[in-house]
């Protein structure tokens, strides 16, 4: 049995973690409650005790406008903590699967973004995050950061089913149209998760999002016509593309985000699903758990 351990339990992937979890293995999954990754004492009495070969970091501040006035506690969860994990597993000769961001990039690209492109994010969220990656993979070779973005599943919040609940609520809508990116369910993520873990060829950075792109807009589009389907939603409402310009945050957002999955897509030997697909899998999974 190979003993690993898992960070961030409670969130979208940890739940998804925890579903997907292949036979073989012994897993702990642990929550913020019980382990403080930014304390080193606590993470160290912890991985002492449990001894893991393989640690998961799915642990994350990921309230990206929060953390433009809330940066210490962005940065402690998002930097010094795996960083904490890193030097642990690295000084054991463990493997740190850690999982970041689509948000360490600007945006001003026009084609998906390869490993190698240089990181610039635009706000708190994003810098914690590379700062993350940076500390994960200077602390041993053998470590694995794995970009994602635009996650969703049945757990937790996230942007389908808010946009599930203002569809009930509300006769119209507004959604930013101008930003592109690639849905992702969390429950795919974790799968390449696990088969990037068991991998003892993989190292390095890594990205993995669902198959295609689209705008914030098209994908309500795609929950809305789902849900309908699926009867997780009853009526049909009026959804309005806008710019950005007309939706202002706190924190700015890449217009362009979309990840180049070949490096995964050869490791895992898995092309991954279309997100249209994939979002109805998720849709369905909701359905079945009301």
């Amino acid at each position: 049995m190979t003993e690993v351990a898992v960070f961030g339990a409670q969130g979208q992937l940890g739940c998804e973690l925890q579903l997907t979890q292949p036979d073989g293995l012994d897993v702990t999954y642990l929550t913020r409650t019980q382990v403080d990754i930014a304390n080193i004492n606590h993470v160290a009495d912890c991985l002492n005790a449990l001894n893991p070969a393989v640690i998961i970091n799915a642990a994350a501040y990921t309230a990206v406008d929060h953390a433009e006035q809330e940066p210490h506690l962005a940065e402690a969860a998002n930097a010094v903590g795996p960083g904490n994990l890193a030097e642990w597993a690295g000084q054991r000769g463990a493997r740190l699967l850690h999982v970041s961001t689509d948000f360490v990039f600007d945006g001003l690209s026009t084609t998906p973004y390869k490993i190698y492109d240089r990181p610039n994010p635009l706000g708190v969220y994003g810098q914690t995050k590379l700062t993350g990656e940076e500390r994960v993979l200077a602390a041993d070779a053998s470590h694995l950061v794995l970009r994602t973005g635009w996650v969703y599943s049945r757990h937790g919040g996230n942007f389908v089913k808010t946009m599930l609940r203002l569809m009930s609520e509300r006769e119209q809508i507004t959604v930013v149209e101008d930003q592109t990116g690639t849905p992702t369910w969390a429950r795919g993520l974790a799968s390449t998760c696990w088969a990037l873990a068991s991998n003892p060829d993989t190292r390095g950075l890594y990205h993995w999002s669902d198959k295609g792109s689209c705008s914030w807009f098209e994908f309500a589009l795609a929950i809305q016509e789902e849900a309908l389907t699926l009867g997780l939603l009853s009526r049909k409402i009026e959804l309005l593309p806008i710019p950005t310009i007309e939706y202002p945050t706190p924190a700015r957002r890449p217009a362009y985000s979309v990840l180049d999955k070949t490096e995964t897509r050869r490791a895992i030997g898995d092309e991954g699903q279309p997100w249209r697909e994939a979002l109805q899998g998720m849709l369905r999974d909701l359905a079945n758990s009301l």
